[in-house]
């Protein structure tokens, strides 16, 4: 006990919750939590192992670390998350500094896996992705205090071909609504203001527990709780969008106007054999209905380009679909070939260079269209979430509806009144870019 240990952080949101859940277990039981590295004698990485950039980061900091036990302080480096799940046997072959692994399903053990690693020098804990979601553990909020994510359910059913996640983390397991509200709430009582749900697919919430979907209850009970100003929902399946969950959104006035459908292809062939369970009709027909039933919806979506078999028609069709949708807010990412995955047996892999002019082509598409939907917002007036100051200057970074925290634009407010982090205030839009909008102070709403 007392070593002093640093957590690294890597890959996704809900990634980021796992740290945050081995955090909590960690300062509840006498270890000092530092941010240095270099001052950290047990250093923890809580890797992201989904596509080849993701891996090759998570391996790169493993070897930072290793550098820091050979030539600074530390004594013992952990290895935790996904790339942990998927390649223990080769992390413990070709990185000899790494003195523990932990499984995606083990994270809760954490304490037993560094107690045996101090004593005995070495530890690895698997096997239990399907363990049901654990909502006593403890947990430290590393976002800043206004904004927390919470996992809503953790694993997927679904199975595209493209990815490894179900073998990393599981059958879907939905947390139960009552957990959900009581975590919401303590959190709003320490001072969260906006709270952004997430799992692999939220639309399937509480289908393995009341049979079927309850994230448009869920949505309901979140919307009473006193104090809280932003309900935000990540990764909305586009098959599993109900006219219920559109009702919700509709009728709850903390749920922001924004949602975030990952469609990944509007070819119905390629959306076959990634195993979507939706069609180019349905995804059309969504997103029509999303625009005509709630007014300044915003959607997100994102894209995968140079998927097995995608030939320059499919392409074509993809670019088209986008340059006639105009959607809010776009992602576009090159296809991964994943061992472990249906689509890596796939023949008629797209060249890589291919790929690469298809995601740039899709990418400086969206700039353009962003940039004339921008310029429509000057006048306007949004709510805007204060986030930071800038230096020397009466000016300041913030968040509108509009956008979530590190993926989505922001806007830059002008305003020579002091204002606070967490402040909300009503922002006039004067400029704009191709992502990000300015603004000055109208007046400031609590």
């Amino acid at each position: 006990m007392g070593f002093k240990i640093s957590v690294v952080s890597l890959g996704c949101s809900k990634n980021l919750i796992d740290s945050e859940i081995m955090l909590g277990l960690l300062e509840n039981n006498g270890y000092e939590i530092v941010e240095s590295l270099e001052d950290s004698e047990i250093i923890l990485i809580n890797t992201c192992g989904f596509i080849n950039d993701a891996k090759e980061e998570s391996i790169e900091t493993i070897i930072e670390a290793g550098e820091y036990k050979k030539h600074g302080k530390c004594k013992y480096i952990i290895v935790a998350g996904c790339l942990s799940e998927r390649y223990k046997e080769e992390l413990l072959k070709e990185l000899p500094e790494i003195d523990g692994l932990i499984g995606t399903g083990n994270i809760h053990e954490i304490l037993d896996v560094l107690e045996k690693v101090t004593r005995q020098g070495g530890c690895v804990k698997f096997g239990n992705i399907n363990e049901p979601y654990k909502d006593e553990l403890p947990r430290v909020i590393t976002t800043p205090a206004y904004t927390a994510y919470i996992k809503i359910a953790e694993g997927c059913n679904n199975f595209c071909t493209y990815c490894i996640i179900p073998k990393l983390r599981g059958k879907y397991r939905s947390r139960s609504i009552e957990s959900i509200v009581n975590e919401v709430t303590e959190l709003v009582s320490k001072g969260t203001k906006e709270i952004i749900l997430i799992a692999q697919d939220t639309t399937k919430y509480g289908i393995d527990i009341y049979g079927e979907s309850k994230l448009p209850k869920l949505l309901d009970e979140l919307n009473k709780i006193k104090g809280l100003k932003w309900i935000r929902t990540l990764y909305m399946y586009p098959d599993s969008f109900s006219e219920s969950l559109i009702e919700s959104i509709k009728r709850n006035d903390k749920v922001v106007n924004y949602v975030d459908i990952p469609i990944q292809h509007i070819n119905d062939q390629i959306l076959k054999r990634m195993n979507r369970k939706t069609n180019k009709k349905q995804i059309v027909s969504l997103i029509k209905k999303l625009r005509k039933e709630i007014p300044n919806i915003i959607i997100r979506t994102t894209l995968i380009v140079g998927f097995p078999g995608e030939t320059e028609s499919d392409f074509e069709e993809l670019y088209k679909f986008v340059e006639d949708t105009k959607f809010d807010r776009l992602g576009a990412f090159i296809y991964s070939k994943e061992e472990g995955t249906a689509a890596a047996k796939l023949k008629n892999q797209v060249e890589q260079d291919k790929k690469e002019e298809r995601q740039r082509k899709i990418l400086e598409l969206q700039q353009d269209i962003s940039w004339k939907k921008n310029r429509q917002k000057v006048g306007k007036k949004y709510q805007v979430l204060i986030e930071e100051k800038i230096p020397n200057e009466e000016l300041y970074i913030g968040r509108s509806y509009m956008d979530t925290p590190e993926i989505d634009g922001i806007v830059y407010v002008r305003s020579n009144k002091k204002l606070s982090e967490g402040d909300f205030i009503e922002v006039k839009i004067t400029d704009y870019l191709e992502y990000d909008l300015v603004g000055e102070i109208c007046n400031e709403l609590g």
